[in-house]
Parts: structure tokens; sequence; C-alpha cells
């Protein structure tokens, strides 16, 4: 592999033959296996069959697979080529300058998808073993628009119909996701929706509810075991989920051994856990193997703390009560999720993989307010073009301060995150915070839940 010169060269890319062929489980590089999820109702691990009614068997085969590595199907690969993979890794040398930093900052920049996000790489393999099991419809939640929107394009590209339960407050803020998602197809509803029990109920209680990816992730279950052509599909958390997205991950490392790099800190956003997970997990396992010193951070909100204040323990996934029981750092499923821009963050919990390295201190955490995330937005726009996603200001935020603090001690470490996505979409989140109107929350008291230590 032929190095390139890392002064040179503003940005890193590689051929499409260059994709990754197998996706990286770190379940087989864990120094302990990971808390089994429970049944509520017995305390004791769940059976896989019983998930076979809501997801794709192949799928729920990966989420509790031990394998290192397990190869992605030739149709996905073609599907990643479209959107297209590889992306690119992007030296930001107009932040560097402007912080006037020793240190070097990278990002993978996954905002080129079609869907505008990071999202795609588990959306179409989902789509894709649902359609080879047979399935007519898949169903899903979305936070800020997201992943309704890589799920509402890979499922046109596998000829499945979609359903969409949008996060209210995200459905009001950004009408464009709406629009995206029923272009290419998709049903996409508010919620909490009146068309579900449970939505219903929430309306009851209280008609301008802003919702949650809890409360959406319920309706979407409720609505797929009342049809049995169809099949749940989720946009993070789970191990499948995150294992998808390693093709992040695993390109990263390529592009950084081609500059002869090696990253210091590895940074990401942390909603339910995908995009950092994707990210950041293929170099996590040379930490574990005790090949490299690397730190990680992950970037949560102040408004949404379920790592920074969580505890670690066994909650729902959903605000319902619907799935079984996981290990993970949550703020508990009937936490009020105030309405944040960055709608992928608004999530109770934490993906169990993220969870159980935060816990070991393998990784750590941070949490920022809104104004703070966009202000790092507005200098990222200035100098490096990119409107960015309120979620990924968030990393953001961190790379800036981290450089300055570099500044202070001259360290020269490398910096790198992954920019999950384009905030072109958001506009109505920045033009709050220009005209100084957005606010900023944060609990003033956190009570998690102690079901299962």
């Amino acid at each position: 592999m032929a190095k390139l010169d890392a002064d040179k060269n503003r940005a890193v890319f590689l051929t499409q033959d260059e994709i990754p062929d197998s996706w990286y489980n770190i379940q087989a590089d864990l120094p302990e296996p990971l808390p089994p999820p429970l049944d509520p109702q017995t305390l004791k691990p769940v059976s896989p069959e019983p998930l076979f009614r809501i997801f794709a068997k192949e799928l729920v085969a990966q989420e509790v697979s031990q394998e290192r590595y397990i190869r992605i199907p030739d149709e996905v690969l073609e599907a990643y080529r479209m959107l297209p993979r590889p992306t690119p890794l992007v030296r930001a040398r107009r932040l560097e300058e402007y912080l006037k930093t020793p240190a070097r900052i990278y990002y993978k920049w996954e905002g080129t998808s079609p869907a505008g996000s990071h999202k795609p790489n588990t959306a179409l393999a989902q789509a894709y073993y649902n359609m080879k099991e047979g399935a007519e419809r898949v169903c899903t939640e979305t936070g800020a628009g997201q992943w309704g929107s890589a799920m509402a394009m890979s499922a046109a590209m596998f000829d499945l119909k979609c359903t969409v339960y949008m996060v209210a407050a995200s459905y009001r803020q950004k009408p464009g996701r709406k629009t995206m998602m029923e272009t290419w197809g998709a049903e996409v509803f508010s919620s909490p929706s009146s068309r579900t029990k449970f939505g219903r109920g929430l309306l009851e209680r209280d008609a301008g509810d802003p919702g949650s990816l809890g409360i959406a992730i319920s309706e979407a279950l409720e609505d797929v075991l009342g049809d049995e052509r169809a099949k749940y599909c989720l946009g993070s958390v789970l191990n499948h989920v995150l294992m998808h997205q390693t093709v992040i991950g695993q390109e990263a490392k390529k592009q950084f051994e081609l500059i002869d790099e090696r990253p210091d800190v590895i940074i990401g956003n942390i909603g339910g856990g995908s995009n950092y997970g994707g990210f950041s997990l293929p170099f996590m396992a040379d930490r574990l193997k005790g090949k490299a010193d690397t730190e990680f951070v992950a970037c949560e909100s102040k408004a949404v703390p379920h790592t920074t204040k969580g505890a670690y323990t066994y909650d729902f996934g959903d605000t319902a009560g619907m799935t079984p029981l996981l290990k993970m750092l949550t703020l508990g499923r009937a936490y009020k999720n105030p309405p944040i821009h960055a709608g992928g963050l608004r999530y109770h919990g934490m993906a169990p993989i993220i969870s159980y390295l935060i816990s070991k201190g393998f990784m750590r955490s941070v949490a920022y307010h809104q104004n703070e995330i966009f202000e790092a937005a507005r200098i990222f726009a200035r100098t490096e073009g990119i409107i960015s996603a309120p979620e990924s200001a968030h990393e953001i935020r961190f790379v800036i301060d981290e450089a300055l603090r570099c500044k202070k001690t001259g360290e020269k470490k490398v910096l790198a995150f992954n920019h999950s996505g384009h905030g072109l979409l958001d506009l109505s989140g920045y033009e709050s915070f220009l005209s100084g109107k957005l606010q900023d929350w944060e609990p003033e008291q956190v009570s998690p839940p102690t079901l299962v230590r």
C-alpha cells in the first residue's frame, strides 16, 4: 500500500474495491460477554426465537453472534457502492489554522449519502435481509429524520413498503425530512400518533407531547405486532446495528495507514450509539488487545445526559415497556426528552456495547448545551464549509475545545471524529441560534431506574 504525504493531502480516498467485505463484530474481542437481554417477567435471559416475529432471523443471529467478522452480502455491497462508499477521510486544515493549534484534525465524512448521513450503512442491510425473508413492509421510528430517510430510501431499493413514526418535535421542526421519506415512498406519522393504542393514550394526556425515540419505538413495535407481513427495523442501539456501521471505522483505519497517521483521540456523538460505534469499534479492537492506547470520547446532549448522569442498569428499550430488558446506561424509559434540535440524541438509553465500554473505562463521555454546539458548528461551517447536523456538532465542540487545549500545552495530538451527517434540513435550529432564540435544557434532577443492577 503506497503511503501518501499527510501534509500535502486534504482528503484520503479509497477505491470502491476497498469497501470492507465483512462487518466487524466487537463481541468477539470484549473481555467478557455482554450482559444478556432479560425477559421482563422472569428476569431470565431471553431466547432468540420470540424475536423472529419482530426482526429478520438473520439480524437476530447477528445480534447474538460471537464471530469476529460477518460477510457483507454482495447485494448490500453493491448498494454501498451506490451511496457511494468508501467515504473520504478529510483533514480539517482551515479549522486547524483558525484555532492556531498544533493538533491535527481529521473527520470521516458520512454526509455524502443520498440520505445525508451514515444511516444507510445499516438501513440497506436491514432492508435486504427482510426482503430475502419475505417481508412486505418494514416499520421503524426516527428521531431527527436521518434514520427514517435512510430506511425509506433502502426500502425503495429492495421493493418494500415502509412506515415511519417520526418524533413529534422533529416532525414539526424538520418538514423537509418528512418530504424526503414520502418521496422515497414511505408513509410518515408524527409520534405519538393516533394510529396506535399507546400513542392515543399519550395524546389524551398531552396533545402537545413532543415525543421521543422511546415512544416512537413503542408505536412501531405495536404496528408490527398487528401485521404479520411487517417487520421492525431499528436505527441504533442494538449490536447488529453498530456492527453494520463498522464499515466506517474499517475504512478509516485503512485511510490513516495510507498517510502513516494514528489517531490519539477518537470522537463521536451518541444518541443510541450507532455512528460512534461504527467509527470507533474497529479502533477499539486494538485498544482491547493492548496494541494501542487511543482515547475514546463520546459526546452527548446535556438535555439528555444518558451516559453522564444515567445509571448502568437493566431497562426497557422503549417507553411502553414492550422490549426485553437491556443492560445499558439509561435515564429511564419515562424520561421526558426536551425538544432539542439534535433529535437523534433524544433517547433515554445507550447501546449496550457503548454502555459496557464506558462503564469499564475504555471510553469516557462528555455533555454539551445546544448553544455551545451550534457555536462550534458555526465555526466549522465558516472554516470547513460544511453545515453540520446538530448531532455531529457535539463532537465538533469537543474537537475545538481539545484543539485549543493542545494549543496551550503544545501537544501535537491527532484528533479524529466521525462527521455523521449534514445539517441542510436542520436550518430552523441554526436560525434559532443565529437569532439568539435557542433554548438550553438540562434536568435539575435525574432518577434512573433500578430494575436490575
